[in-house]
């Protein structure tokens, strides 16, 4: 398969299924982020000294290209794609709780920081939550899963403890926000 079809060069792109739109079309951009997000959450992947999460962040990437996959396509023609599945928001209901046990109760907003790899995980928290806008944009006007508005809003709760918990885990003391009066 060539990389470069030319047909970008007209400012249109094909969805899943093979249905042209312009490259700014509400699709575009879910999915557009959602593959951003895809890299951050590589990178964070990349920083990390802490196998267990790598693996998680591996898995975590799988269902972003579901995801991806998903909110590219249009469904007017028919084609066989994988799904999110609710037990994919559990999976992630269940990591967040697993490490707040293991955290402090938060006593203030934080400020990201004090090592690359928590100041990354707050980067793929934002991205997740910009990705979640254009989710809900979308769905204003085109049918979709449910379970990827839920997974999404769960997902940047999953990147906000992970970011405290690679803080605890590599000894990084976090910050609290304390607004100058």
């Amino acid at each position: 398969m060539k990389i470069y079809t030319k047909k970008g060069d007209k400012c249109n792109t094909t969805l899943v299924g093979g249905v042209g739109v312009s490259k700014i079309h509400p699709r575009i951009e879910a999915y557009g982020t959602v593959d951003e997000l895809i890299a951050h959450v590589g990178l964070l992947r990349d920083m990390l000294p802490i196998l267990p999460i790598k693996d998680e962040l591996l898995q975590l990437q799988d269902k972003l290209m579901i995801a991806a996959a998903l909110l590219a396509y249009d469904r007017t023609v028919e084609v066989a794609l994988p799904s999110l599945k609710e037990e994919n928001v559990v999976w992630l209901e269940h990591s967040i709780d697993k490490m707040e046990e293991q955290l402090t109760p938060l006593s203030s907003f934080l400020l990201p920081g004090g090592h690359i790899a928590v100041s990354q995980s707050h980067v793929c928290r934002t991205v997740c939550r910009r990705a979640e806008r254009r989710i809900v944009e979308l769905a204003q006007t085109a049918e979709l899963d449910e379970v990827i508005l839920k997974y999404f809003n769960r997902l940047s709760d999953y990147f906000f403890v992970l970011s405290r918990f690679i803080a605890k885990e590599l000894n990084i003391k976090e910050t609290n926000w304390n607004p100058v009066k």
